[in-house]
């Protein structure tokens, strides 16, 4: 040990460190893959080279009318050239990236802008009508508006605000980046859903980025020059980073602005995509396409699923169209995903319907982060029998520094020394975790707790059944009972009694729905069931 402790002449200096970002894949792709396809969107196409030039325009125009670092750009914008240049464009001038979701209501937005102080908002064309109201609504300083108008919609420029090419070409191609000096900076600011309450702005710093870069390849089975379709958008967890990432191994990011099984089949068939993510939302999306959607393909598309436990039915349909699914799940906390079911080979061989039962299991661990577990309410770690029941906790370097003004929440994330997901879980054996609920989603009925997850898979093995959800319904004798909401497939029918007959015959009868309401489910701009709008319909009947 005596040589470890000497350590005079071994410092850190400008050859043997620098801060991690993953500013520094887009740097070293503009030389190293110059002239490979980087962007893809309608008619636009970017080398490395030009996507470089033109991300330095836009921080370059930034910095001209006076955005300085640490400070917030925001961004209402679909996954189109403007948002995928954004990415790497804002934080190229020192200035951290706020992405707001495109279908939040005019006051949320004029919270965002308010809390999160932002001094510009590159905003899409179609979203200019709700940003000029929140902004209405705003009590203190405003955002400079840049219009970004899209020439592949029938989005007419308003004229109103400069246009996002005219911005760029104001700046300069040589722009030099401002790197961060140091790894921690804030990279970007996203804020949460606020299903209960005001949203939360979760801060991430450069080096988790730059680890999520890093470790997902690893995971994802990637390998070099990759055809990524951004499916997720890009204000989600930032499109879980993948754009980020993208440089890194070479690869062409497929934008696309409307989801559709159309425009995913599209892709696939036309730009060769190989890898993208999506909610279980989108995998019924591609299972139930009509014929005229559906696009021939001879390559293995690698499909990330995450936002919501997809049922084994879904699974066990979409991996016979030619897509491999991953389950992977995390929270905007962490970046995005941080567990991945990660595939043994023993059970290649066990009958499809149980892959599809494992494959349903949120996992272990990414490569990115350290101790990812299931503890109980003293935060000690619980049985990992498959049936004892915990809160999912997490350690490591992609975890958000922290809630943006909010030290009281942020601590209380952080107690114990672990970020508190408020996922109840179970731990199987091998250590593979799988999520029972939400905290605030278990039902407790008379006394025993019934996983929402597990009767809405059950429900899900209906053939007439596209999407489900089951909340609680206040019930005198029962305290709460289940109440599933049911969505069918276009030409199917059923009823209440055939679908309670159904679950009953898979689940014990406690767990079974006492009543089934067909509707169309209400769902975030990321493919997430809105549950809270579904508690108010059972609560009031």
């Amino acid at each position: 040990m005596g040589w470890m402790t000497n350590e005079t002449g071994l410092d850190k200096c400008q050859a043997n460190y620098v801060p991690l970002t993953p500013l520094s894949h887009l740097q070293r792709a503009a030389s190293v893959f110059a002239d490979q396809t980087a962007v893809v969107y309608g008619a636009h196409r970017a080398s490395y080279r030009q996507y470089h030039a033109r991300v330095s325009q836009l921080a370059s125009a930034l910095a001209g009318i006076g955005v300085e670092p640490g400070q917030v750009v925001a961004t209402l914008i679909p996954n189109i050239t403007a948002q995928i240049e954004s990415s790497f464009g804002v934080p190229a001038c020192g200035a951290v990236l706020n992405t707001i979701n495109t279908r939040l209501d005019p006051d949320t937005i004029a919270y965002i802008f308010e809390h999160g102080e932002a001094k510009v908002a590159l905003v899409d064309t179609q979203f200019l009508p709700s940003v000029e109201v929140a902004i209405a609504k705003m009590t203190g300083a405003t955002p400079v508006i840049v219009e970004v108008c899209d020439p592949e919609v029938n989005f007419s420029a308003s004229g109103k605000y400069p246009e996002y090419e005219d911005f760029i070409a104001t700046g300069d191609p040589d722009y030099q980046w401002l790197m961060p000096q140091d790894e921690w900076e804030s990279l970007a600011l996203n804020y949460t859903s606020g299903t209960t309450g005001r949203p939360k702005g979760v801060v991430y710093h450069h080096r988790g980025a730059y680890l999520m870069t890093m470790g997902t390849p690893v995971s994802w089975r990637m390998t070099m020059k990759p055809v990524f379709m951004a499916v997720v958008p890009l204000f989600h967890c930032n499109g879980w980073n993948h754009t980020w990432m993208m440089p890194l191994l070479g690869g062409t990011v497929v934008g696309c602005r409307d989801i559709s099984a159309q425009a995913i089949y599209d892709g696939i068939a036309i730009e060769g995509v190989s890898h993208f993510g999506g909610a279980p939302i989108v995998l019924n999306m591609i299972i139930n396409a009509n014929d005229t959607d559906r696009r021939r393909f001879d390559h293995t598309v690698e499909l990330f699923t995450a936002g919501a436990p997809p049922a084994p039915a879904t699974l066990a349909g979409i991996s016979k169209l030619g897509f491999n699914v991953t389950q992977v799940y995390g929270l905007t906390e962490t970046y995005g995903h941080v567990v991945e079911c990660l595939w043994n080979s023993a059970w290649d061989d066990i009958p499809k319907e149980e892959q599809s039962s494992i494959k349903a299991r949120q996992g272990v661990a990414m490569p990115m982060m350290e101790a990812t577990t299931v503890v109980d309410k003293n935060c000690k770690q619980i049985p990992m029998d498959g049936t004892t029941q915990g809160e999912i906790v997490m350690r490591g370097n992609s975890v958000m520094k922290g809630y943006f003004k909010n030290p009281e929440a942020t601590a209380k994330a952080f107690e114990n020394g672990y970020f508190h997901s408020e996922d109840i879980a179970v731990q199987h054996p091998d250590g593979m975790m799988q999520i029972a609920d939400r905290m605030k989603d278990i039902i407790i009925s008379g006394g025993e707790n019934i996983s929402s997850i597990e009767v809405e898979g059950a429900i899900m093995g209906h053939p007439a059944v596209s999407l489900c959800a089951v909340v609680a319904k206040p019930d005198e004798k029962w305290g709460e009972v289940p109440c599933a909401f049911v969505e069918l497939l276009p030409g199917q029918s059923t009823n209440e009694a055939e679908i309670i007959k159904f679950v009953r015959s898979k689940l014990a009868g406690f767990k079974t729905p006492k009543q089934v309401i067909f509707q169309e489910l209400p769902k975030t701009s990321t493919g997430k069931i809105q549950k809270f709008e579904l508690r108010a319909i059972a609560k009031t009947g």
